[in-house]
């Protein structure tokens, strides 16, 4: 079955796949960039209260220089999955898993950690239609 059959002749914004790929893809290019940035200004949150004492005694600096760096990390993970889907989904999967397990250690944060999860599963979705994206190029082009 082609493509065309299945998308229409609308093509591929008709389809519901392509389109849960793109609605992913821009917020999980989106959303670290703009959390990453405000590691740098704290407008959002004191973002050093969210890390947790353990991981900060094992960092060099204070918890604010280590939120400079998980800023930049954020900023770098938004422009991966804007440029390259298939490989930045699963580095934020692997950095909301990090992030997880932080907030699991640090007391009073589960409600954070639970949304994470959340979103978490959202970016190994985000890696699943990134594979089918590629695929879909392959079956067009074919």
């Amino acid at each position: 079955m082609s493509t065309e059959t299945t998308t229409g002749s609308r093509g591929a914004l008709a389809d519901p796949t392509h389109l849960a790929f793109l609605l992913l893809r821009t917020v999980f290019a989106v959303a670290p960039v703009l959390f990453g940035l405000d590691k740098f200004t704290n407008l959002l949150t004191d973002w050093p209260h969210y890390l947790a004492p353990w991981i900060d005694g094992i960092l060099p600096g204070d918890a604010q220089q280590a939120m400079y760096a998980v800023g930049v990390v954020e900023i770098v993970a938004g422009i991966l999955v804007a440029t390259a889907p298939r490989i930045g989904a699963w580095v934020v999967a692997a950095w909301l898993l990090g992030i997880i397990v932080n907030l699991l250690t640090l007391p009073g944060y589960f409600d954070v950690a639970l949304r994470d999860f959340g979103l978490l599963v959202g970016a190994l979705a985000l890696g699943l239609l990134a594979r089918a994206e590629v695929a879909r190029g392959a079956t067009r082009t074919a």
